[in-house]
């Protein structure tokens, strides 16, 4: 006799090997010729430099791993890991933003996804108040796709508008340049509070030597023109002059030690393990992704010891309890959930539950986890005519007013509305991850698939060409395909649409640190607009 329970652990456990195969491709380009290659020059692979950075002993927290597969640039369709590596990790015990040009992708070259993954790493460090280090190694824009990287808000220009904001509310921004640096990447460098160069391996110029013969006739090497002993010593573009990789990190790490101590903007108590193991989410969670969950089981798993103090627990059962709503501790930090139950259909009484909950937690400053799990809401006359749109639009103007953190995580369905009033990417979460588990796109691809296929029939059925069962079998099958795959979180992964795919081992760690990031500025005051009764 079969047992659920083991085949659903059995099945992500398989899963979460397909997630692992995926991140090996990431960090490894080109895999062991291209770390000799570095070696020949003097370099180090990038991780190996962040390790050195941050303090002994500490976790290196790498957001957007999966991002830049499947792009299909002009003759580039894969960007492993978007040729950039991003993450959060403590320097002096400080949380700090790092960001680090990967050169074994394609040069450290910036294309689009390029781009995105670095502009979000800075949205995060201006959110949640983090100091910045830059590991500049760039071969610059993309030139193929100059229109898509150069000229709009967005686009490359935004690194630096970025830079030059968060430097004048006080965030540190450090940049070492371990390799070449051109004309607007050159700005890496120069826009920084202090910039650390490296002895004939980084250069920083606004025109490199072939450009500067072009123009001006002059022939010069890059070294002369803007290496470090030029920029540190004549110049001025830049602070300090060191001699290996490891001498410079160690100078980083000089210059952000006497950075004052980070504080949690909230009261923490004192951290509990869950009494329940994280085991039980691999057996709890079905391997069907529209089958019906126990939301209850995981946030024990999640909890100090596994205790859950819910709200409105009795209320409206059957339609009310698909979202459930309530406190934890998580390692200590007091948090509001709002999570997806059952097939998590909103009905009225489920969104009316988590508006009022969303706004009680933004009165008392408690930051919010939506867990998300549900296909939408509910539709039809009856959920119309009780003001399905109506509370729904609430539950939507509650998240976007929220003034408290945010942060979702995905475990199921994310289709339709449902996204937006669970806090989506839309909504500006402070970090939004994803599990294997997760599906987000607008319907699934059978919804979708029949919507489309009855279109299909309208229009061949008016050209006199009606479909056969055959060919509507076929153009479902193919709707579904797309649809799903569009869905599945290597997909949103690769995009950006998540912050990162965790294992669900994972999640209590990486939630923690999430929160504790982002109650590092203080939390304003609530403020919502007008909402409907």
């Amino acid at each position: 006799m079969s047992d659920p329970r083991a085949e659903n652990r059995a099945f992500w456990e398989n899963e979460e090997l397909k997630l692992d195969e995926r991140v090996y491709e990431a960090m490894w380009p080109g895999g062991e010729a291209a770390v000799q290659r570095l070696a020949k020059q003097g370099k180090q692979p990038v991780r190996q430099l962040i390790q050195k950075l941050i303090d002994p002993g500490t976790e290196f927290y790498e957001l957007s791993r999966l991002a830049g597969f499947g792009m299909h640039y002009p003759e580039v369709d894969d960007v492993p890991c978007g040729g950039i590596v991003t993450g959060i990790g403590k320097i002096y015990g400080n949380w700090t933003m790092i960001i680090a040009n990967d050169s074994r992708v394609k040069a450290g070259t910036y294309f689009p996804i390029t781009l995105k993954k670095h502009l979000r790493a800075q949205a995060i460090a201006e959110q949640c108040g983090l100091n910045c280090v830059y590991i500049a190694d760039s071969g610059g824009a993309f030139l193929p796709m100059q229109a898509d990287v150069f000229p709009d808000d967005g686009h490359f220009g935004s690194m630096f508008y970025n830079m030059a904001r968060m430097s004048a509310k006080g965030l540190k921004q450090i940049t070492l340049s371990t390799g070449g640096n051109t004309a607007g990447g050159a700005y890496i460098v120069f826009m920084a509070c202090q910039a650390v160069m490296i002895e004939k391996l980084a250069y920083s110029f606004l025109g490199g030597p072939p450009l500067v013969k072009a123009a001006t006739g002059e022939v010069i090497s890059a070294e002369d023109l803007g290496g470090a002993r030029v920029h540190t010593q004549i110049s001025g573009g830049a602070d300090h002059f060191c001699r290996t990789q490891d001498e410079a990190i160690e100078k980083v790490r000089e210059i952000l030690s006497l950075e004052p101590p980070q504080k949690l903007h909230i009261h923490r108590y004192a951290e509990s393990p869950p009494l329940v193991p994280v085991e039980t989410i691999y057996e709890e969670l079905p391997a069907k992704i529209h089958q019906g969950i126990n939301v209850r089981v995981v946030i024990q798993a999640l909890a100090d010891d596994s205790h859950f103090i819910e709200y409105k627990k009795n209320y409206a059962p059957g339609r009310g309890d698909n979202i459930v709503t309530g406190k934890i501790r998580l390692k200590g930090i007091p948090v509001g959930i709002i999570a997806a139950n059952g097939l998590g259909i909103i009905f009225v009484e489920a969104a009316r539950k988590a508006t009022e909950w969303i706004v009680r937690c933004c009165q008392e400053k408690v930051p919010l986890l939506f867990m998300q799990s549900s296909p939408g809401y509910m539709v039809g006359s009856e959920s119309e005519h009780m003001g399905i749109g109506k509370y729904g639009a609430d539950m939507v103007r509650a998240v976007s007013c929220a003034q408290v953190p945010r942060i979702q995580l995905v475990i199921g369905p994310d289709n339709g509305a449902a996204n937006y009033g669970m806090c989506g990417r839309a909504y500006r979460p402070h970090f939004l991850f994803a599990t294997m588990r997760a599906r987000t796109s607008v319907m699934s691809g059978r919804s979708a698939a029949e919507v489309l296929l009855s279109i299909e029939e309208r229009k061949r059925a008016a050209k006199g060409n009606p479909m056969s069962d055959g060919e509507k079998q076929a153009f479902r099958s193919q709707m579904i395909e797309k649809y799903d795959g569009e869905a599945h979180p290597f997909f949103c992964g690769a995009r950006l649409l998540n912050d990162r795919v965790l294992k669900f081992r994972e999640i209590r760690d990486w939630l923690a640190m999430a929160f504790e990031v982002s109650l590092l500025k203080p939390i304003p005051d609530p403020a919502f607009g007008n909402l409907r009764f």
